[in-house]
């Protein structure tokens, strides 16, 4: 027994040892990072789709209103500056549609994403509830992940199989589904036993550090990407409660309809 590390001598002391630990050890880093950058990307995109359907129609209101006071000055004064406005107020209530906005969240990486698919099938879609999972969604989906990744795939038969079980989970969570949640983590603990990694070669895991390290720097620049964007700029205003930031802007809404409409009233007062 070593008097240094009270380990006996085995396959713990080959010199690859501490390197293949080194590899292991980054591999669960790059897991948790790709967890931190997928639940951010969710919270993204379902900010994106719930300030759109809660808050979509008051911005509409708002257009409206803008519209039908310049309208209402042109008018009055019958100023082509007036006139022109107007013009340009009404043609903003109801502007034509971009290619990217009318097939916006139906076509995704892998082509017709899940909620297009329950269009067309008719199965009901369900947009999700909050911004941010609950926590136990929250904590089932790290720990399916943890589980699943198709990093600690053996072959690529395997890592396939796991491919595919993530995009079920990571679909799941973006809704916020416990109960699907827990079914899936059934489903995995009844599934086939994963096969034990044999030992790595120096040259094998120096491969995989490197391939590790490229990976992080991949998804360093998607997590940027998320960040700077214009919700994930929003988002980083309420990192706490990112449902209660809807919240705020629709009272903000509310209060600039009620200015609107008291200032059409008092336009066409005039008028």
């Amino acid at each position: 027994m070593s008097e240094q590390t009270g380990h006996t001598v085995s396959d713990d002391e080959r010199p690859e040892a501490r390197l293949e630990r080194a590899v292991r050890a980054a591999e669960q880093a790059l897991i948790e990072f790709e967890i931190a950058v997928e639940t951010f990307r969710v919270e993204v995109e379902n900010f994106s789709r719930l300030h759109h359907q809660k808050l979509g129609p008051m911005y509409t209101r708002l257009d409206e209103l803008e519209a039908l006071i310049a309208e209402a000055k042109a008018a009055r004064t019958g100023d082509p500056e007036d006139l022109r406005r107007a013009r340009e107020a009404r043609a903003l209530v109801m502007p034509m549609p971009g290619v990217d906005e009318l097939f916006h969240d139906w076509l995704d990486s892998d082509g017709i994403s899940d909620d297009a698919g329950a269009m067309l099938t008719e199965r009901p879609v369900r947009p999700p509830e909050r911004v941010r999972p609950s926590e136990e969604v929250r904590r089932l989906y790290r720990e399916l992940v943890r589980q699943a990744h198709p990093d600690l795939a053996q072959d690529e038969t395997e890592r396939a199989r796991r491919d595919a079980f993530i995009v079920r989970v990571n679909a799941a969570y973006g809704r916020g589904e416990e109960q699907l949640l827990r079914e899936l983590a059934e489903e995995w603990a009844a599934g086939p036993e994963p096969e034990r990694a044999e030992p790595e070669e120096s040259g094998e895991l120096y491969a995989r550090l490197e391939w590790l390290a490229r990976r992080k720097e991949l998804l360093s620049l998607v997590a940027k990407e998320l960040e700077d964007s214009a919700i994930g700029s929003m988002l980083r205003m309420a990192p706490d409660d990112p449902d209660r930031l809807l919240e705020e802007i629709a009272e903000q809404l509310l209060a600039q309809v009620s200015e609107r409409e008291a200032e059409l009233a008092e336009a066409l007062a005039e008028g």
